[in-house]
């Protein structure tokens, strides 16, 4: 599927289903909703450390990954939109990237986060969301402290990157 199909079928899925759709959405842009995207954002890398520390480390990487998807959100948000699916979340952004409408940000970091092209030996994949879908269901408990160090500092920059846009 093109992107622009893509892009299409979540703005048809924004338009369904009232609060609980599933798709894009155009909305009025406010300074408030871009920073509770981003207030949650800090929440979640905040409570990687935490689970890191309390020996929960399989949980930081799904907080990793969702304080970069808020941080997403917030980019979102800022640009009017809302998603309520992360494919199309990742389809928007892409799509502003590549407009030049987002200048922090790039696809090389958007892909460390998700990369669609991806389909095959996702074990070995070191993207975020396949880092947490990894934890989220296989059986181990605990990333290994480099990899947990490494997942940290990747999420920091890419976040950093975030606000940097939200605050140009």
């Amino acid at each position: 599927m093109s992107a622009s199909d893509k892009l299409q079928k979540c703005f048809e899925e924004g338009k369904r289903g009232g609060e609980r759709h599933q798709g894009l959405r155009k909305i009025l842009s406010s300074a408030e909703s871009v920073q509770a995207h981003l207030a949650k954002a800090v929440h979640n890398f905040e409570a990687m450390t935490s689970f890191h520390d309390l020996q929960y480390s399989d949980w930081s990487a799904s907080a990793s990954f969702y304080a970069l998807y808020h941080g997403l959100l917030a980019i979102l948000a800022q640009h009017g939109y809302e998603s309520r699916n992360q494919s199309c979340t990742f389809a928007f952004i892409e799509e502003l990237i590549s407009k030049g409408a987002v200048n922090h940000l790039n696809l090389a970091d958007l892909k460390e986060i998700f990369d669609k092209d991806i389909s095959s030996d996702l074990a070995h994949s070191n993207k975020i969301l396949d880092v947490r879908e990894k934890m989220q269901y296989s059986t181990r408990t605990t990333l290994g402290e480099e990899e947990f160090q490494v997942l940290k500092k990747r999420t920091k920059e890419l976040f950093d990157k975030m606000r940097l846009e939200i605050e140009k």
